[in-house]
């Protein structure tokens, strides 16, 4: 079934189907983009004021027991 007026003619179909072709690959190739900048940039680090006071052994263990509670065990979630 043709469509009707300006729309029948097989250039005007062919033309908006490179642009839906050409739109839907630029979106998919920024989006992969996208993703793969944000997987490999650490996070910035931020200083914070009390890194500069040196911790006593007790401190250090404290914080060494909170930080293994925090890392990723092996299947990739908390402990």
């Amino acid at each position: 079934m043709p469509l009707p007026g300006p729309f029948s003619d097989p250039r005007v179909i062919t033309l908006f189907g490179l642009l839906a072709v050409s739109t839907v690959t630029w979106l998919a190739l920024g989006l992969r983009a996208r993703a793969r900048d944000r997987a490999g940039v650490p996070l910035e680090r931020v200083w914070h004021p009390q890194e500069s006071v040196p911790l006593t052994p007790a401190e250090e263990h404290a914080f060494g027991q909170v930080v293994s509670r925090l890392s990723p065990g092996s299947t990739g979630r908390p402990r």
